[in-house]
């Protein structure tokens, strides 16, 4: 098996620019790998062609004394649904569209290549992203490379195992309910949710639809230092997009020097909601336990949220009108008929959440998602982060017929999605959250502890992240795919 990437996003990226290392040897060791891990399932399409002729093309640059970017030659994935590259298959994880050729680049996609990076892939979704496992029918199954039979998460699952397998150091997800951190606690790396508008997209047919609930796309990584200089290229201010903010003066590449001394965080083993299994609380409330003796401020907090089944149910409705409007077009954009057509039984109940939804049930589920807004600012007030598991449970099975579990902790729960993470309420409040390793059980399962910020902190948020991998490092935790 090759060798996997540098650790140093930017250590590879300077090689490059400065003539030490090729952009195609950077190209072919990651091509080498993704063949190498290829059982699973990571990527829907592999760009071995097309990533060799970037890749010439960037080191011809650097010949001629160019800069190509940031990411100079830098191999990147990204995910196989709101990231699109012209010319390149764009599945949205459904069989229906195996052969669908995107004609445009997405924002992120022009963005990346701007940069200089080298895109090699697109990585696998369920179909139209639609819940938290990894599986469809153009790939299989995508597990966790911590153990094969277990889920690499979703819906971000190609691009979180494609990274902690080492066949690339970046790659790009996206979020409605947990799909860029769940991944990352699944597989052990680093996933972030950032508050809306900071990462500019655009669906090409209705600009508005991330708004109920907040989806937005955002970065994966193997650390903190590469997330976050991953965030650098991919923020910043598109008049496409009728979300993105104004230009500000956040450095995210900067955030992570600061100390772990000047950090203030608070937590919550389980925002006050739902059970969490106890090597999970355990797992997370030790790595807790290493920024505190690096020298952050620690406080338990309560955080006032309302009953789980209030906001679930507001989170259902309103994630049950967009998924069922997703749905009505792109089949209207490519000429599909869902409701003859043979879909996995999880993809088909996910759509037909939206039946009976009316206009104004959507909007009264506003009222306890404003609640959960208030109960998640006034837990953050004076702190930089509050922190949580990001998963109640560890790894589940992979396949989308696989039970969610029913109980946790010794309460009864329904084997919802929901149950299974602690993810969703950010999306209802908009607030930019993370995910980033916090260790392992006694089964050497992954444990994802998430840090959420206030709205646009994605600086506090990276920044609590790094202090974090610095207190209890896991670059060493991988295991050999």
């Amino acid at each position: 098996m090759s060798t996997p990437p540098e650790p140093s996003v930017r250590k590879s990226a300077a090689a490059v620019r400065e003539g030490r290392r090729s952009a195609l040897g950077l190209v072919e060791a990651v091509l080498d790998r993704i063949e190498a891990t290829a059982d699973l399932n990571a990527f829907i399409t592999v760009l071995g062609d097309e990533a060799r002729e970037q890749a010439r093309k960037i080191d011809a640059a650097v010949v001629r004394s160019e800069d190509p970017g940031p990411l100079c030659g830098v191999p990147v994935a990204i995910k196989d649904l709101r990231n699109r590259k012209r010319g390149v298959r764009h599945t949205l994880g459904l069989e229906q569209l195996s052969e669908n050729i995107a004609d445009s680049d997405s924002i992120g996609v022009e963005r990346l290549e701007a940069a200089g990076a080298v895109i090699v892939g697109t990585t696998s979704t369920p179909a139209l992203g639609h819940t938290i496992r990894t599986e469809n029918r153009l790939v299989g199954a995508t597990p966790t490379p911590f153990d094969r039979e277990r889920s690499a998460g979703g819906s971000s699952g190609g691009s979180a195992a494609a990274l902690s397998a080492g066949s690339v150091r970046l790659a790009t997800g996206s979020d409605i309910g947990g799909s860029l951190r769940v991944p990352a606690a699944c597989c052990n790396v680093v996933g972030l949710k950032p508050t809306l508008g900071v990462v500019p997209e655009r669906d090409p047919s209705d600009g508005f639809s991330a708004h109920t609930p907040f989806l937005v796309s955002g970065p994966m990584a193997r650390s903190a230092a590469d997330t976050a200089l991953l965030l650098d290229v991919l923020a910043g201010p598109d008049g496409r997009d009728p979300h993105s903010v104004p230009e500000t003066d956040a450095d995210y590449a900067g955030a992570i020097d600061r100390p772990a001394g000047e950090l203030s965080v608070a937590y919550s083993p389980n925002l006050d909601l739902q059970p969490v299994a106890p090597e999970v609380r355990e797992t997370v409330g030790a790595a807790v336990d290493d920024l505190a003796a690096a020298g952050s401020r620690v406080d338990p907090t309560g955080v006032s949220l309302p009953p789980y089944e209030e906001l679930s149910m507001a989170y259902v409705t309103q994630v049950g009108a967009f998924f069922g409007a997703f749905a009505d077009r792109i089949a209207e954009g490519y000429g599909l008929d869902f409701g003859a057509a043979d879909l996995e039984p999880t993809v088909r109940a996910t759509i037909d959440l939206a039946e009976g939804i009316e206009a104004t049930d959507e909007r009264s589920r506003n009222v306890p998602r404003t609640a959960a807004y208030d109960g998640i600012e006034a837990a953050l007030s004076g702190h930089d982060a509050l922190i949580t598991p990001t998963l109640t449970v560890p790894p589940y099975g992979k396949h989308l017929g696989d039970p969610f579990p029913t109980e946790i902790d010794g309460e009864t729960v329904r084997g919802v999605p929901t149950d299974a993470m602690l993810t969703w309420v950010f999306n209802l409040t908009g607030h930019p959250a993370a995910s980033v390793p916090a260790g392992v059980t006694d089964d050497g399962l992954p444990v994802g502890l998430q840090v959420v910020g206030g709205r646009y902190a994605e600086a506090d948020v990276l920044a609590v992240a790094a202090a974090l991998e610095e207190a209890r490092p896991w670059a060493g935790r991988y295991p050999d795919p």
